[in-house]
């Protein structure tokens, strides 16, 4: 049984797994940074760590130093949330030499997956439909020119390791690749100390659909229904819903089983996402497989009732599933904002200070994931999400009345937000119909400011 678990993270997601446990009546150990120490999620776990200064490379991202506050605080087990060490093959091999129980998968699916190259070829050899690309690690431009052509262009030159959208460039035809390659490389190498490349086919103005998994320790998978996520601005997104309006029954049905297969294939156990590329043909593709926790895990659990942190938890446990699929049901549709301390109308720079005034909005199908309270500073080292709102209706149409509502009333004063950015998306005529997919944002540049 897991009875105390440090959390490998800070902001909105360490205080999301701090109330789970909370529930599960399991004791809780926050690390921070020194950047961190009046953070909200020190104070309401039942004990906190410093692990280092500001900077992540020195803290959050330190092996040794979370390992060596597991081992003294006498956590038997570790939760990643998202970002940091959460898709890290060596930090969870150094969990299990330890005999710490990492609440996710193993190394050595980590590893697979988060090596592109490689979950490609294992989706392709279980017969997971994928885009059209390269079997093969590319490292070298006269060699990425050869495939190029097989394949066909337009292709996307991406990153064998790492995600964040970092890493990544289009090329429209033979004239454009060589710029795209070595740039996409050059930035792999920056941001994940790898300049292994992969290509694929580019699908123009796809949708991005993602389908939440929970695989067992006894070969049990199911899904959880689907995200649209095409909402996003250089490859990060920005609002996510549930379900998708775009899928038939039939279709969900098939994604979903095919999400399902493709989980079994990795020998995964946790929770999990499998993400698709959805052309206007409604013909779908497997992109990748993200092994942890999502940003956007609320809406799911908003449409489905299952608490995705509480069944990481018990899955790590080595207890079975508490559901089989014939129990999933969609009920009603969610959506979320992600409300970050930025200034849209200078490009989106991230705006550190103190918040010297917050009002979050409440009622009825209303969520709020936030560390936020007046007087906090809000660091310049990390991510700049504040928040998550998140809203639950019986309809979309209603979600959207609901999540304008909502975003209508945040107050957060002392840094620049982009919730006034965000409420012209959700009020935008073509948002509201429906007519998105992942261009979206960049259509509206020139109109949304």
């Amino acid at each position: 049984m897991i009875n105390k678990v440090l959390i490998a993270n800070r902001g909105e997601i360490a205080v999301r797994i701090i109330r789970a446990c909370r529930e599960m009546g399991i004791e809780t150990v926050a690390v921070y940074s020194e950047a961190d120490k009046e953070a909200l999620h020190t104070q309401l776990a039942d004990s906190a760590v410093c692990i280092g200064p500001a900077v992540s490379t020195d803290s959050y991202l330190n092996m040794e130093r979370i390992i060596s506050a597991t081992i003294a605080s006498g956590a038997d087990a570790i939760h990643p949330g998202f970002g940091f060490l959460s898709e890290n093959a060596k930090f969870v091999k150094l969990c299990e030499q330890c005999n710490i129980t990492f609440i996710g998968p193993s190394s050595e699916v980590i590893r697979k997956m988060g090596n592109k190259a490689e979950a490609r070829s294992t989706m392709v050899a279980a017969g997971v439909r994928v885009i059209p690309g390269t079997e093969e690690a590319v490292t070298e431009l006269e060699r990425a020119k050869e495939l190029a052509r097989e394949i066909t262009y337009p292709i996307i030159v991406k990153a064998a390791l790492g995600g964040g959208g970092k890493g990544m460039r289009v090329a429209k035809d033979e004239s454009e690749i060589a710029n795209a390659f070595r740039t996409a490389q050059k930035e792999a190498e920056m941001a994940f100390g790898d300049g292994t490349m992969y290509l694929e086919h580019f699908i123009q103005n796809p949708r991005h659909i993602e389908f939440q998994i929970l695989a067992d320790s006894y070969g049990n998978a199911v899904y959880l229904g689907e995200r649209d996520c095409s909402i996003q601005r250089n490859h990060q997104k920005m609002i996510e819903e549930a379900p998708s309006m775009i899928l038939s029954e039939e279709l969900r049905k098939q994604m979903g089983e095919e999400a399902v297969k493709a989980a079994k294939a990795a020998k995964y156990e946790s929770a999990g996402t499998i993400e698709f590329l959805l052309d206007h043909d409604e013909q779908y593709y497997f992109m990748e497989m993200n092994t942890r926790i999502q940003v956007e895990h609320p809406v799911t659990e908003w449409v489905t009732g299952i608490d995705l942190i509480k069944e990481q938890i018990r899955i790590a446990d080595k207890r079975p599933l508490s559901y089989k699929q014939e129990d999933i049901r969609i009920t009603g549709h969610a959506i979320e904002c992600r409300i970050n301390a930025e200034d849209p109308s200078k490009n989106f720079r991230p705006c550190p200070g103190v918040v010297t005034e917050v009002y979050l909005p409440g009622g009825k199908g209303v969520r709020i994931d936030s560390a936020l309270y007046n007087g906090y500073e809000v660091p310049p080292y990390y991510d700049s999400m504040l928040a998550k709102l998140i809203v639950h209706a019986k309809s979309r149409k209603e979600a959207i009345q609901k999540m304008k509502s909502a975003l209508g009333e945040v107050i957060i004063e002392g840094v620049h937000t982009n919730v006034d950015y965000l409420y012209d998306i959700i009020t935008n005529k073509d948002f509201i119909e429906g007519n998105i997919d992942i261009n979206f944002i960049d259509r509206l540049r020139g109109e949304v400011v």
